[in-house]
This record gives structure tokens, C-alpha cells and sequence, in this order.
């Protein structure tokens, strides 16, 4: 199926990285699901901006009924069920290495808070959405991950462990799945230059990183997101179960 033939939910995808994503596919001639939970005004200036075959649907996605419904609003509002989900939602969370919680100062909370939004949202979404997708004998599931469990140069232990459980989910998913016409596969950058959750980064390090990669320069959102496009295309049909590291080759997978 091509690109301009799905419906695609972007959770997250009001701003930073998420919004990225969702100019990219709707660039494509996609229709959008644009997912927020509290950017209302972002997620209906984004949707206003790129005209009717974008909607923007409040959801906490670590709560199935919230999700639920999200399904159904879009389903109703389109006339077909959603065939392809990109899981970019991120809990709360700033990449500040000077800021980050060492071991000894990190509740389990803190931990437990990265797994809900990065594991229980993607299991809500893909649950919601393959009913459909196995009907169809289609679906892209596209799960965002980090170069963190590559290259753990900062310790996030919090985000990365989540992030890495979300890629066990993504294999486990894609050998399950495969059969139905369901391409599950992960996309994983380093440091984007920039999002509101780099907002906090200090500039030295992002020259620092740029000064490591063979292109001398550090990934944007839009960069990112236009690997989107492949998983989403017909050009990756063969391919589920990987892991694609986008940040400028910083980390060789």
C-alpha cells in the first residue's frame, strides 16, 4: 500500500520530533492521526496548517479506553480504520547529561514512568490497531527508539532501559505479527538538534557530537523523520524486526 493510500497515527506528534514526522507523511499525501496529550493548541495549529486529511485527537496512550476511543474518533472521522502507527509519545523527560539522576538517586518510580510511556503505549496502540491490520493483511507499526543502548555515552538509565524493552517488544512483535501483513520495525536516534527535549542540552555538546559523526553534523527532526517514509513505503516491504540508527553514523549497527 502506498504511502498516500494509509491512515497513520503519530502519537506525540504535536511538537518536537512528532511533529516532524507528521509533516513528513502528510508531505506523502497520508492522512494523519496527530496524537496529543497536553498540546492541544500545537496539535490544532499543526492540523489546521496541513488541511482536512489531518486529525488531532487528545490521548494518554498508557490508557487503553483512552485509546479506545482514539481509534474510534479517527475511524469514524475517515471513514477506515488506522493501518499504520509511528509510537514517537515520550513521557516527561529533558536530555540533560548535567542533570541526569545517577543510579543511587533514581527511584524506581522514575524508571517505571519511561516503561509506561514507552512500552505500555506502543502495546496499547498496536493492540488497538491490529484487528484491522490483520483484516486488511497490512499494517506498519514504526516504534522510536534511541542510539542510548548502542552508545550509552550519558546515562539515562531510565529512558534507555525503557527504550530498549520497547525494541525487545519491536522483534518479538514483528516475528508474531509477520504472518497477519504487519511490518514492526524501530527507529533510533542520538541527540536531535533540536526538540523541546534537547532544549536543554548545552551547545557545546551538540558541536561536540557533530565533531564524531562522519557527516560532521548532528541529526535534525526533519533528518529523522523522513526515515519515517521508508518503513511506511512499499520499498520496505521485506523488512520487520529491525533497529535503523539515524544520527548521522555516530553509532555502526
Amino acid at each position: 500500500m502506498n504511502i498516500n493510500e494509509q491512515l497513520v497515527l503519530v502519537t506525540g506528534g504535536a511538537r518536537g520530533l512528532g511533529h516532524s514526522i507528521v509533516q513528513a507523511i502528510a508531505r506523502e499525501g497520508a492522512s494523519v492521526v496527530i496524537n496529543y496529550h497536553k498540546s492541544k493548541e500545537a496539535a490544532a495549529e499543526l492540523a489546521q496548517s496541513l488541511g482536512p486529511k489531518t486529525l488531532a485527537v487528545k490521548a494518554d496512550i498508557t490508557d487503553e479506553n483512552q485509546v479506545k476511543a482514539l481509534f474510534e474518533q479517527a475511524q469514524r472521522h475517515f471513514g477506515r480504520p488506522i493501518n499504520a502507527v509511528v509510537n514517537n509519545a515520550l513521557a516527561d523527560f529533558a536530555f540533560n547529561g548535567d542533570a541526569r539522576k545517577k543510579l543511587l538517586d533514581m527511584p524506581w518510580e522514575d524508571l517505571n514512568q519511561q516503561l509506561e510511556g514507552a512500552v505500555k503505549g506502543a502495546l496499547n496502540t498496536m493492540r488497538e490497531a491490529l484487528p484491522a491490520m490483520a483484516e486488511q493483511h497490512f499494517g506498519r507499526i514504526i516504534n522510536i527508539g534511541t542510539n542510548l543502548f548502542q552508545n550509552p555515552v550519558v546515562p539515562y538509565h531510565d529512558y534507555t532501559a525503557a527504550k530498549a524493552a520497547l525494541l525487545a517488544l519491536t522483534r518479538t512483535a514483528a516475528h508474531e505479527l509477520g504472518p497477519d501483513g504487519v511490518t514492526v520495525n524501530m527507529i533510533s536516534g542520538g541527540l536531535l538538534r533540536t526538540t523541546d527535549a534537547s532544549a536543554a542540552t548545552p551547545e557545546f555538546v551538540f558541536d561536540l557530537i557533530a565533531g564524531q559523526t562522519p557527516l560532521r553534523s548532528v541529526t535534525t527532526p526533519d533528518e529523522f523523520a523522513d526515515s519515517v517514509l521508508f518503513f511506511l513505503s512499499p520499498w520496505s516491504r521485506a523488512v520487520t524486526g529491525q533497529n535503523l540508527i539515524v544520527d548521522g553514523g555516530l553509532v555502526k549497527n
